[in-house]
């Protein structure tokens, strides 16, 4: 078995592969964003808030299995400088042992979720998730090949045809049968093709299991990330739990809308931009001046563009969720504003991960990870009293005194400091508070009628955005960067 398939890209320089990723990705996500998107209108006006709600039910365990199935080894394949079949070919069996396991676990305590929640379609759903978690646990070593080679045009191919797949999927069965099934049909048509195109387009065909010579670094790697994403998971999952035990389901389709429609776009953007960035940063993490340019013009970039839209759709939630989602989901909006709030923040401090991982401080995140899911479900404790409103807010509040501690502590090591983030970062979410409350002002100012009131504020939001941005050196920076590329030059990096 050649140790080829294991060999990054190395056409081009880091400038040029940096650039030409960014645009497949972009294009990948863009049809993926765009049937996700209309996945989520068509099935709001075909299925009733329940239906969500249900859903959001099975989703946390759902997610805690997916966590302890990958342990952390697609990250492992991705960032080690060097790589062999045996190496990955250990990990591969491990993925495939653990996500038997899990789906037989899963089927059995599917039970105890219907009882819990009293709700028997629980039970019923979870078990199927079980189908899930078999498909994705044997193509998870597949996936993290192609991103270790950086193949940008496959992983966007793939997940575009994925994305319209499940799109597919999902309104065929709702039109046969309205109900939660057309929401699971969708994912699972998602989950069927990406992990059979991965497998394909990888090259890579496991052999006998075997225990590879480097098993205890791997293993600790990936140990590390797993602690973190077991945390993270508590911290992330555990709102969706405590509303539909204590508030019901339909309290939590309601949340579950508002949170969905606000970090499905975030999400599509950058756990893409993050399977460019992670292998890249890994490659460069010896070229400190490199690496950090990389990052903060990368990310500097996306920010431009990202947080006025979220600004925008803040401050507009009262008008733009009943136009898009229907009149039924006006109960969303309130919730969609406190988590827009912590949007802002979340652009800029989820990417700190692509430094840890990239420079191996699996256990500098799982420290954090102890911090951060611990303030993180105080704040949904002390807002659970006021209903599914009342958690979203003290999440936000919480999103906003953890970022200052979360830059100190990652930049106490490495290429980039607290000082970088602040001065590079910082202007562009300052400009996103000031488009924020232009959009809101202009709303009382606005003359009657919806779209020009939309169309108003997003004028304003943008315009406000873009002026404070120039009054930073960074911002500025960012413009002439837009005009190098705007030229037929990609991104510069050095």
């Amino acid at each position: 078995m050649t140790e080829k398939l294991f060999t990054p890209a190395q056409e081009g320089s880091l400038r040029s592969r940096l650039g030409k990723g960014a645009v497949w990705t972009a294009g990948g996500q863009i049809v993926r964003t765009g049937t996700q998107i209309l996945s989520v209108v068509i099935l709001s006006r075909l299925l009733a808030p329940d239906d969500f709600g249900i859903v959001a039910m099975c989703s946390p365990i759902l997610a805690f299995v997916l966590f302890f199935q990958d342990l952390g080894f697609g990250q492992v394949t991705i960032q080690r400088e060097t790589l062999t079949h045996h190496d990955v070919n250990f990990l591969f069996w491990i993925n495939a042992s653990v996500s038997l396991a899990l789906a037989v676990i899963l089927i059995l305590i599917a039970p105890l979720m219907g009882t819990f929640y009293g709700e028997p379609g629980v039970a019923s759903l979870t078990s199927a998730m079980s189908l899930q978690v078999l498909v994705y646990g044997i193509s998870a070593q597949h996936n993290a090949i192609i991103v270790r080679r950086m193949e940008f045009s496959t992983l966007a191919m793939i997940s575009a045809i994925g994305g319209i797949a499940g799109l597919v999927g999902a309104v065929m069965m709702a039109l046969y049968s309205r109900s939660y099934w057309a929401i699971f049909a969708g994912t699972m048509a998602t989950t069927v093709v990406v992990s059979a195109a991965t497998w394909i387009c990888s090259g890579w065909w496991p052999t006998r299991p075997r225990i590879s010579d480097r098993a205890r670094p791997l293993l600790n790697f990936g140990t590390g990330l797993t602690a973190f994403n077991l945390l993270n998971f508590f911290g992330r999952n555990l709102d969706g739990v405590l509303i539909g035990r204590y508030w019901g389901v339909t309290e939590l389709g309601y949340y579950d809308r508002a949170n969905k429609l606000l970090l499905l776009p975030l999400n599509q953007i950058m756990n893409p931009l993050a399977r460019i960035m992670i292998p890249m940063l890994s490659r460069t993490v010896n070229d400190p001046e490199q690496y950090r340019s990389a990052y903060l013009k990368t990310l500097s970039l996306v920010l431009f563009f990202v947080l006025p839209g979220i600004a925008f759709v803040t401050a507009t939630a009262d008008l733009t969720i009943p136009m898009v989602l229907g009149g039924q989901w006006s109960e969303s909006a309130e919730i969609f504003q406190a988590l827009g709030f912590a949007g802002l923040l979340q652009a800029t401090n989820n990417p700190t991960g692509w430094l840890f991982i990239s420079q191996g401080r699996s256990g500098d995140m799982l420290k954090w990870g102890i911090v951060s899911s611990s303030t993180i479900i105080l704040a949904f404790l002390i807002g659970l009293p006021y209903g599914a409103s009342g958690v979203a807010l003290a999440y936000a509040i919480g999103e906003y005194l953890r970022t200052l501690p979360l830059w100190f502590y990652l930049g106490r090591r490495g290429p980039v400091t607290a000082k970088n983030l602040i001065m590079s970062l910082g202007p562009f979410i300052v400009a996103a508070h000031a488009g924020l409350l232009a959009a809101w002002l202009v709303q009382g100012l606005a003359p009657g009628g919806l779209i020009s009131t939309l169309l108003l504020s997003a004028g304003a939001c943008g315009f406000t955005h873009v002026a404070f941005v120039l009054i930073f050196p960074s911002g500025r920076n960012v413009v002439r960067e837009l005009g190098f590329m705007l030229k037929g030059k990609t991104l510069r990096t050095t």
